[in-house]
């Protein structure tokens, strides 16, 4: 076996867990491929008996090719924001879908949208600490900052992730309301809807939320059951998280943020629906997860 057959054989070692990693810092499946390949055209032309860890070389070199997409991102106003729900056969060229889709259940589609509601550096600090268990030197070394700086940055983030306000006493009551709507939207149960909902629940939707693109505003159990049950086919993608530190749902397909529910429960009812896809109005919204979100998944992506 010639040297350039054993460096592709101990790049391809490191290639599950790069990918994992690239795609929690981009949220994007066909961008962390790149990004890893982009890795390996790096190593080619690089003298590899001057490297002394190939993996944490090629950690190194892949959070910085993640870091100038994400900036680059913020540079240029990109949102991974679209008006309506993709069909299974939309996607970007060269990507798959359904492998996508599986990616980001498995990583957990709320932590995605967390994640991608991070400053560049945070989010990459706090996936490569908290989930990579990458040292805080190496962080530091690849944003351009002190240990200690990059240690500030993943603790920012975290109190992000995790949301920063006590929980209401009436939040328990309320994610169970939740989590009984969604549950009752996913089986299309009406009868389950209207004993979930106020009988003059309120429902508005901003005109980024509507086919038509017109706000709308729905009044009544009956009413509001019905449109509940007509918007299943974005329930497949939703997932309870904290809205602006109340229970809420965030519809997010393939970890791409589309709108989120906001609810008020009165005693056991949901007594208002508020659907918010604005993409301004979005970046007002403080999502963050629900604990028990946090353990859900491989963390490490296994050989994703």
């Amino acid at each position: 076996m010639d040297a350039s057959d054993l460096l592709a054989r101990r790049f391809e070692a490191e290639r599950g867990r790069l990918r994992a990693m690239a795609y929690r810092m981009l949220g994007s499946l066909s961008e962390a491929d790149d990004a890893v390949q982009d890795a390996w055209v790096r190593l080619t032309t690089t003298e590899v008996e001057a490297i002394e860890s190939l993996g944490a070389w090629l950690t190194t070199v892949v959070g910085r090719i993640c870091l100038n997409i994400l900036r680059s991102r913020v540079a240029h106003g990109e949102l991974p924001l679209d008006d309506s729900i993709p069909e299974p056969a939309e996607r970007r060229p060269g990507s798959d879908p359904e492998e996508e889709a599986l990616m980001a259940d498995a990583v957990g589609l709320a932590l995605l949208v967390v994640l991608d509601s991070l400053q560049p550096a945070d989010r990459l600090a706090f996936v490569l600490h908290d989930m990579f268990d990458v040292p805080f030197d190496r962080i530091a070394a690849i944003l351009g900052k002190t240990p200690e700086a990059a240690r500030q940055l993943a603790s920012r983030a975290r109190r992000r992730v995790r949301g920063s306000a006590a929980p209401s006493p009436d939040a328990a009551r309320q994610r169970r309301a939740v989590e009984a709507y969604l549950a009752a939207v996913r089986s299309g149960d009406f009868e389950a809807l209207i004993s979930l909902l106020a009988p003059d629940v309120v429902l508005t939707a901003d005109a980024a939320a509507t086919p038509a693109h017109i706000a709308a505003m729905l009044r009544g159990s009956q009413e509001v059951a019905r449109a509940a049950v007509a918007s299943a086919l974005r329930a497949p993608f939703a997932r309870v998280a904290l809205l602006d530190g109340a229970p809420g749902l965030v519809v997010a397909p393939r970890g791409r943020l589309r709108l989120v529910l906001a609810f008020t429960v009165d005693g056991d009812r949901i007594s208002s629906v508020d659907v918010v896809a604005d993409p301004e109005r979005l970046r007002s919204v403080e999502i963050s997860l629900i604990e028990e979100t946090l353990t859900e998944g491989d963390p490490s992506g296994g050989a994703a």
